[in-house]
């Protein structure tokens, strides 16, 4: 089970060994991971991580989601002319 408390999107990118991820519940949070895997770890501490800094400079954190989902996307290519 992934425990998220607000959903996931992890993007591909070209180069194979590099993902970023940002989540769509929790304004300003993103990261980047060399795996799905590792985003999904990264992801779930730093949401932590940065809704406790929401909470000490008095804004406003979101209530949890009560049906996170994750959404793996391939990287968007250019198109070519």
């Amino acid at each position: 089970m992934i425990d998220l408390k607000y959903s996931l999107v992890i993007e591909a990118t070209e180069d194979p060994t590099f993902f970023t991820f940002y989540s769509p519940d929790l304004e300003g949070f993103t990261g980047i991971g060399n795996s799905v895997e590792d985003c999904l770890y990264k992801a779930k501490w730093g949401m932590q991580e940065h809704s406790s800094l929401l909470k000490e400079r008095g804004l406003p954190v979101p209530k949890r989601n009560t049906n996170p989902t994750v959404t793996i996307k391939n990287a968007v290519l250019a198109a070519i002319p």
